[in-house]
């Protein structure tokens, strides 16, 4: 069968790392199915897609609830922008980097050749699935647990609220009276499981700049940041 594990994909071995028993393990392995087992080999497996739909909103609402805690005098904007930090792709993907998830994730052979067991994407909803797992298990508290102990480094290291490079450009475009930045997909290239965005955009005579990302949001980064350092090279 044209499945594979790798030989320390032990459950018991995670749930030392993460800190957490399962009651059922099955909430557990169905986290950590990826659904190329599905895709490649006409199975009847149950993906972790579902769980990673469940995830994302677990950790959405842990992280606002953590975030009013630690910053009370903040106001919605500033709040905001935090949480978008630690919710995003990139924060998950490198929690689940520390935690090695991709050793323990079970999927097709075609798939870790490609290198989904280091894919940024395949970690993000793996890390995401994971929560919910927590939270099927255990409830609210499992899942609050896991997500205060392992975001606590990324909210420690942002003592001003971050500001990301698609905020940036629209505060210097309105500083100098232009209109909003125009984003666009500009195409959509790779298999539908792990699509690669390239994103174009736009300020009235200030060219036009693109960028490349596994997610379309990260694309819109990429491009704003772009164009962030040509209006900035211009004013200096």
């Amino acid at each position: 069968m044209n499945i594979t594990s790798p030989p320390d994909a032990d459950l018991t071995a995670l749930m030392d790392i993460i800190e957490y028993t399962f009651t059922d393990s099955r909430y557990l392995k169905l986290a950590l199915t990826h659904s190329s087992l599905t895709v490649k080999n006409n199975l009847h497996v149950t993906s972790n897609e579902r769980l990673e739909f469940l995830g994302d909103r677990v950790l959405g609402l842990v992280v606002a609830e953590i975030l009013l805690e630690h910053f009370p005098e903040e106001d919605e904007g500033e709040i905001s922008r935090r949480h978008a930090a630690l919710v995003r792709m990139e924060t998950l993907a490198a929690i689940a980097g520390t935690l090695d998830l991709g050793n323990f994730i079970y999927m097709s052979r075609g798939e870790e050749r490609m290198g989904g067991r280091k894919h940024p994407a395949l970690l993000a909803d793996t890390c995401e699935a994971i929560i919910a797992a927590l939270y099927m298990d255990g409830g609210l508290v499992a899942a609050s647990k896991f997500i205060r102990t392992h975001w606590q480094t990324d909210l420690d290291k942002t003592p001003l609220p971050p500001k990301d490079a698609k905020t940036m450009l629209q505060e210097w475009a309105q500083k100098n009276g232009l209109p909003i930045p125009s984003y666009w997909e500009v195409k959509r290239d790779g298999p539908a499981h792990k699509p690669i965005f390239t994103v174009a955009v736009k300020i009235a005579s200030q060219g036009q700049f693109a960028g490349i990302g596994q997610s379309k949001r990260n694309a819109e980064q990429k491009a704003a940041e772009r164009m962030l350092e040509k209006v900035s090279l211009a004013e200096d």
